[in-house]
């Protein structure tokens, strides 16, 4: 087993190399006590979230037991492609269906489709619907 030199007998390079050691000791337990603590607050975070989203549950629940209406926000996409969502939904009946048609139906859904004819031609460029003949469409 080697003795170990004290402090005095080493020289300038094993005492900086001992320096450099240490100070890699002592980063590794900082980062080791961070990722703990990051994991804790992910923990936390994750708990927090589920009790959030039980919670609005019970509320939902209860609205619609008293015969209010509750918008969903559609998961992570945060309400977006509602109108794209609800244009297939109705074209879903295999009918022709004109544009005047869609607005009414989308006016029923509660579906403001100011930009409907953007909507689609989206839906044609993703092959998702057909048109044809002009201004009449059906699921492709």
């Amino acid at each position: 087993m080697a003795k170990k030199k004290s402090v005095d007998e080493m020289t300038a390079q094993e005492l900086y190399e001992l320096a450099k050691a240490k100070e890699a000791e002592e980063q590794e337990r900082q980062r080791e006590a961070m990722r703990a603590e990051l994991e804790k607050a992910k923990a936390e975070r994750k708990a927090l979230l589920a009790r959030h989203r039980k919670e609005l549950a019970a509320i939902d629940a209860r609205i619609r037991e008293l015969g209010g209406r509750v918008r969903s926000t559609g998961g992570k996409s945060g309400g977006r492609g509602r109108v794209s969502n609800t244009v297939l939904e109705i074209l879903s009946d295999r009918k022709e269906h004109s544009t005047t048609d869609l607005k009414a139906e989308l006016a029923k859904h509660g579906v403001v489709a100011n930009n409907l004819n953007q909507t689609l031609a989206y839906l044609k460029r993703q092959g998702k619907i057909k048109s044809p003949k002009r201004s009449t469409y059906v699921i492709a």
